[in-house]
């Protein structure tokens, strides 16, 4: 007696895509804005992230001179929470899932 072949699946997966692009960390966007100075910037990096100061000041410039740094990345939670403090400092974030 012979065994059934296993027929092949040639049908791509769509659970399987959305699973692969939830795996990606979620980013935290600062931009930057004409209202708060370099300085203090800085600071709000080091405090609210733990970064040391010459990290803290490579973002601040990546802001200055670039227009945005990613600042933190994680799940989804953990970024909500970056921007609300953010936010709270005064600063512009956004959050993004590269896809």
């Amino acid at each position: 007696m012979t065994t059934p072949v296993e027929s092949e699946q040639t049908q791509v997966d769509p659970l399987g895509a959305d699973q692969v692009t939830e795996d990606k960390p979620w980013r935290t966007i600062v931009w930057n804005d004409p209202v708060n100075l370099m300085s203090y910037v800085t600071y709000v990096f080091q405090k609210l992230f733990g970064y040391s100061r010459d990290h803290a000041t490579k973002l601040m410039l990546d802001v200055h001179h670039k227009g945005k740094a990613i600042v933190s990345s994680g799940s989804k939670e953990k970024v909500e929470g970056d921007v609300a403090k953010l936010h709270a400092s005064g600063l512009w974030a956004t959050m993004e899932q590269p896809s």
